[in-house]
């Protein structure tokens, strides 16, 4: 048992650091995709892997579980990443880096609200603080906060779409499928709603932009990997650790940014985020202890 919990931290923990670093080829194909474009081809390439990996059709016994894969792929995969894209037009990339890490705190809540087994304790919101002064410390880096209204309620609301499909997720994985089979029939819902959304945001693709190298890796690492891979191995760690301890993690993905971001494009690491790192890493290991303890 304990080899499977640490399987699911090792999980959760490389999800993340996957994720914090396609913010770069984010970067480079939004100079030639919409935000809509690129969401739908990314998760179009995830569900076509996804189906090669488990070609088979999931059946369900009871047509009244579709519902969780409506609620989820409407939730996590559409309205989160479609809000948090178009709330970067209206507000600075660190407010939606601040502001999207208020999610596990949601999702602590709702777990609350909808099920005995995810208590919600005094030592979680105390690491819930501590990690987003030093997601503020990251983000920020000795710049001043400057508020926008409108961009700032569109991460929030983001926030609360991820904290409700994490929830959901958990009564996904209650149905007793396969991580692999989960994910792509949440993915197909995602890619429904995204067509749905078409014309009213339009969809203007070619293949010629596609198949630019630059733009067909980057796709790829992101439909593959960011989308494939590491949905998968996030329902499978959230079917292990709970959603309210696999979304902890979320606190590190300014850190992953970070550390790509100096690699990468060569960002210099300032003392102020290194302050930042220390309290992130203290929230998350207090937010964890009394989980262990109880």
């Amino acid at each position: 048992m304990k080899n499977k919990i640490m399987i699911g931290h090792i999980l959760a923990f490389v999800c993340i650091m996957i994720w914090g670093s396609t913010f770069v080829s984010s970067k480079i194909l939004l100079d030639t995709f919409t935000p809509i474009e690129l969401l739908f081809i990314r998760f179009f390439i995830g569900f076509l892997t996804l189906c090669i990996l488990s070609p088979k059709i999931l059946k369900l016994e009871n047509r009244k579980d579709e519902i969780w894969y409506i609620l989820s792929g409407l939730t996590g995969v559409f309205l989160y990443y479609f809000l948090e894209s178009t709330a970067l037009v209206y507000t600075y990339a660190t407010n939606v880096g601040v502001i999207i890490s208020i999610a596990p705190f949601f999702t602590s809540i709702l777990a609350y609200l909808c099920f005995k087994d995810e208590p919600f304790k005094i030592n979680f919101a105390i690491g819930f603080i501590v990690a987003l002064i030093g997601i503020f410390f990251i983000s920020f880096n000795g710049k001043q906060m400057h508020l926008s209204p409108k961009g700032d309620i569109l991460t929030i609301v983001a926030a609360m779409m991820w904290a409700i499909y994490s929830v959901v997720l958990k009564k996904v994985n209650e149905l007793g499928h396969t991580s692999i089979q989960n994910t792509k029939r949440i993915f197909a819902w995602g890619l429904f709603f995204m067509a749905l959304s078409f014309p009213f945001l339009g969809f203007d693709v070619s293949v010629n932009d596609i198949l630019i190298p630059v733009n067909l890796l980057n796709l790829l690492f992101l439909g593959v990997i960011a989308c494939a891979g590491c949905f998968v191995i996030w329902n499978y760690s959230c079917s292990i650790l709970g959603s309210v301890r696999t979304n902890q993690y979320v606190y590190l993905n300014p850190i992953a940014t970070i550390i790509f971001s100096a690699i990468i494009l060569h960002e210099r690491i300032t003392a102020f985020i290194v302050l930042g790192t220390i309290l992130t890493l203290s929230g998350l290991i207090i937010s964890e202890y009394k989980k262990k303890e109880s």
